[in-house]
């Protein structure tokens, strides 16, 4: 009896302050949430990340509460230690604008790689559990789903399509890592002093497009990516950019195991273009109908 009431207390004490009584799973938590027209910016507090981050939404231009929605997830690319640029860098609340679709931005770490670290955050379940139920509560966001994402938000985009099958209907990949391999783990956790032995350990393939082409069957899958020339959208003197020459090669490697496994794919390797915000903001505007029509 004495026991009893000693775990009640504690339960009460912990309650009471904020704690979660052991063995009690946390949930994720919005610590502020504003609006600027379309544009809604929270931050949450993550127990799959362990830290609070940063969610962006676009909703339609008719959406009220108690309405429901198809949801576009756009992935933002590396190197951003908070928020997600499509809105500030890629022009999305523009290219969306007619669109009857919530648009969804999530926060993904400097060099997260979309993915549950073997030892660190767990971004996949941050965006497809986390933040997916987090969107359909509040705002009404449906199962009918469509993903896109610039260079690390490429992979990620295909990445979780393929990984998920069932989960969305098409996707989009603008200069995406999508053949990606230890070099560009060593490269990117370099920059942010991460040791990539915690992210996948020795199991790659498991993340990798390119392996996992064969999953994307039944989808509209779109691919674009330039060569690393300076291209049409590129100021004078801008030089040849050899990062974007490198996920060119991915990029080809990803769409000849696609074309093999029989995905439905559209590619636009364009040729001239550095890895730059102007040419994703118009490799969206490309792949939107496409992306919009899945939803229908």
């Amino acid at each position: 009896m004495l026991r009893r009431l000693l775990a009640t207390f504690l339960v009460a004490v912990l309650t009471a302050t904020g704690c979660a009584a052991p063995g009690t799973a946390r949930e994720l938590t919005i610590v502020s949430e504003k609006k600027e027209g379309r544009l809604v910016t929270m931050e949450v507090d993550s127990p799959a990340v362990g830290r609070r981050a940063e969610v962006q939404i676009l909703l339609p231009t008719g959406w009220r509460p108690g309405t429901t929605w198809p949801v576009l997830y756009l992935l933002d690319g590396c190197c951003r230690h908070a928020g997600n640029a499509w809105v500030s860098d890629g022009r999305a609340d523009e290219v969306t604008e007619a669109a009857a679709a919530i648009v969804v931005m999530p926060e993904a770490g400097y060099a997260g790689f979309y993915s549950d670290w073997l030892d660190g955050p767990q971004w996949e379940t941050f965006h497809l559990t986390e933040v997916r139920e987090l969107v359909e509560r509040r705002y009404g966001a449906t199962a009918r789903r469509a993903i896109a994402g610039l260079s690390m938000g490429g992979f990620g985009a295909l990445s979780y399509a393929a990984r998920h099958p069932g989960m969305f209907r098409a996707a989009a990949s603008f200069s995406g890592l999508l053949d990606v391999s230890r070099q560009d783990l060593d490269h990117l956790t370099a920059r942010s002093g991460d040791d990539p032995d915690k992210l996948w350990g020795d199991d790659l393939a498991a993340h990798n497009p390119t392996a996992l082409a064969e999953n994307l069957k039944g989808i509209p899958v779109y691919v674009s990516c330039g060569d690393g020339r300076p291209g049409p959208l590129d100021g004078r003197n801008t030089p040849k950019d050899g990062g974007e020459a490198f996920i060119e090669q991915e990029n080809r490697a990803f769409v000849k195991a696609a074309r093999k496994a029989g995905v439905e794919l559209t590619v636009n390797l364009y040729g001239a273009g550095t890895h730059r915000w102007p040419y994703w903001t118009r490799e969206l505007e490309r792949a939107l109908p496409m992306l919009l029509d899945s939803l229908s």
